[in-house]
């Protein structure tokens, strides 16, 4: 059981920081109000918060070059999300894990809610990317394959 001054302490000895994302462009309206819920819960808890990172990508690419920094910058403790999903879509407990591992911490405010829209977001967005990857490995053997059918020609 953590009572409310050993959770103050363990917040000053690093950095606080909010990470706010939404999965498109469409829903950047959302992306504003999410950190301000997130500043608000930090508040209540006593927490410094000495970042607040915006970021609008989906939670199933690991590509989101903001959310990376965070996770390579070691003076950060505390990283505050509004829902598991999101840090990542796939494998919260594994960075969670790992978080710990460094004595970090990944604190989730709303357990609950699960946004359904943007799960079908990020699942049209996997089978875009399996698809384009697919198709660029059939593109790659048919090059390859008409560049062995010329040097073949050539040494005839």
């Amino acid at each position: 059981m953590v009572t409310e001054g050993e959770e103050r302490q363990e917040s000053r000895t690093g950095q606080v920081v909010i990470s706010a994302r939404v999965s498109s462009h469409e829903h950047r309206a959302h992306l504003q109000r999410q950190a301000e819920r997130l500043e608000d819960s930090c508040a209540a808890k006593g927490y410094q918060v000495s970042r607040v990172v915006k970021e609008i990508g989906s939670g199933v690419h690991d590509t989101r070059a903001q959310f990376l920094a965070l996770l390579a910058d070691q003076r950060i403790h505390t990283m505050i999300v509004e829902h598991t999903d999101r840090a990542t879509r796939f494998g919260f407990r594994s960075l969670d894990t790992l978080l710990k591992g460094q004595g970090r911490t990944l604190e989730v405010v709303n357990w609950e809610e699960n946004n359904r829209e943007d799960v079908l977001t990020d699942l049209v967005s996997m089978i875009y990317r399996f698809a384009a990857r697919l198709d660029g490995q059939r593109r790659a053997k048919r090059k390859t394959e008409a560049i062995v059918k010329q040097l073949q020609e050539a040494d005839q």
